[in-house]
């Protein structure tokens, strides 16, 4: 089967289960966008996230402006980025063989206690007047390890929370509330920072995993998951590589999020010397930035709850697709505040559009008994290749200034999003 029959095909097919098994679709209301938090398990799950996410953007933001202040370079904030992405490569896949072989409620459980400490550790080391450089690096790395095998878990967890039909909204409330709090913890980490330093900014997300922990205690779950034989780990790990190479829908999304991890988002890294050397603030100005791109992902994210069942997912992915460069580009020849702000507020509304759809569409085209592995290579591509995004950016930052390495990455996004329009139409009528 050619690449452009199978894509013909699978949309077809996407259609008309879409439209044989959905759910009513007339008109829009506030049911509709929150249907997910009718199950109990995910309304422990969605308010347990809540209060952790707005401890962990508190520390992503005030870890970022700590290691600018530390070193006073934009390639250093790479270097962390990248540190934090290399398990990824080394552990990702291995996660999702554990996910689809171990209770995932058990692993997240395991994963969220871990996180917990290397974020008392690090409150500890800021307090104490210890904290170097070297010391994020270290455990952006031992945090990375611990990623690998929660994200994969935490994608495949969402099917054991609600009911198929209503996975993609799931999905999006997933998204909504991790960006809800990237929308406030960044200006609240911002003003603590300046007020009271950065170690207050790591105990506070130390103490908002107890949120999270205890949500997954409280979840009555089934035993959805039926003991099999072990196989080989290496070999699991097979299938899920050769189901995604030769399914060439999730084969396109995957390269579609390569593109956009690399090259797109990764334009984020850039924040904290953004804040200063392109707009003359500080932690405050860092932290704005960073929610005003948190507040359209939160647009972005309660919008595809609403609609993501009423048109197709593939079109929205394409504009958004086409949308995002314009935007980046936009952004990068801004210099006054108030006006940088609306930008990345629009270019955080694509960001979310694009990377619900590619999860969305994966995980609708992935039979129940991969989903952790093949979610492990999403996992993979998406928080293993963005390091390499880091530092690419961090680097090219520090030669050539921030915003023409913002303008140069906007024009590869945008290759890829015309390629994908003209290229691949049949991604357009995917469901």
């Amino acid at each position: 089967m050619s690449e452009s029959t199978g894509l013909e095909s699978e949309a077809a097919a996407a259609s008309v289960g879409e439209e044989s098994g959905a759910v009513a679709t007339e008109g829009l209301s506030l049911e509709r966008t929150f249907a997910a938090l009718r199950h109990r398990n995910y309304r422990l799950w969605f308010i347990g996230q809540m209060v952790s996410l707005f401890g962990t953007w508190m520390q992503v933001t005030a870890q970022g402006f700590l290691v600018f202040e530390l070193t006073e370079s934009p390639a250093y904030l790479g270097y962390v980025g990248f540190a934090g992405g290399v398990p990824a490569w080394l552990f990702t896949l291995y996660g999702g063989v554990i996910a689809d072989r171990v209770p995932r409620r058990w692993l997240l459980s395991a994963t969220q206690a871990g996180m917990m400490a290397l974020a008392i550790f690090l409150a500890a080391d800021t307090f104490l007047g210890l904290v170097t450089p070297w010391h994020i690096v270290v455990l952006a790395f031992l945090l990375g390890i611990i990623n690998a095998f929660d994200a994969p878990a935490r994608q495949a967890f969402v099917l054991e929370l609600v009911d198929k039909e209503e996975m993609t909204n799931a999905i999006a409330l997933n998204s909504s509330v991790f960006n809800l709090a990237t929308t406030f913890g960044p200006a609240i980490a911002g003003v603590t920072y300046a007020v009271v330093g950065p170690a207050w900014c790591f105990a506070i997300n130390a103490l908002s995993f107890v949120a999270v922990i205890a949500a997954l205690a409280l979840m009555r779950l089934p035993a959805l998951m039926t003991p099999r034989p072990h196989t080989p780990v290496f070999e699991e790990v097979g299938v899920g590589l050769r189901f995604v190479a030769g399914h060439p829908v999730i084969r396109l999304l995957i390269a579609s999020l390569a593109v956009i991890s690399v090259f797109g988002f990764s334009m984020m890294t850039l924040m904290p010397a953004w804040s200063v050397s392109v707009l003359d603030g500080g932690p405050r100005t860092n932290g704005l930035l960073l929610s005003a791109r948190g507040l359209g992902s939160l647009a972005g994210a309660l919008m595809v709850a609403s609609v993501g069942t009423l048109f197709y997912r593939g079109r929205m992915l394409a504009l958004a697709a086409l949308l995002l460069p314009v935007l980046m580009f936009v952004f990068a020849t801004i210099h006054w505040l108030p006006l940088a702000l609306v930008a990345l507020v629009a270019a955080g509304w694509a960001f979310m559009v694009v990377f619900n759809m590619l999860n969305s569409l994966v995980q609708l085209h992935t039979p129940d008994y991969l989903r952790g592995r093949v979610m492990s290579v999403y996992t993979l591509t998406f928080f293993g290749l963005m390091p390499l995004g880091a530092l690419l950016v961090g680097t090219m930052a520090a030669r050539l200034g921030a915003p023409l390495t913002v303008m140069i990455n906007a024009s590869l996004v945008l290759v890829l999003a015309l390629g994908l329009w003209f290229g691949f139409p049949a991604v357009r009528n995917l469901r």
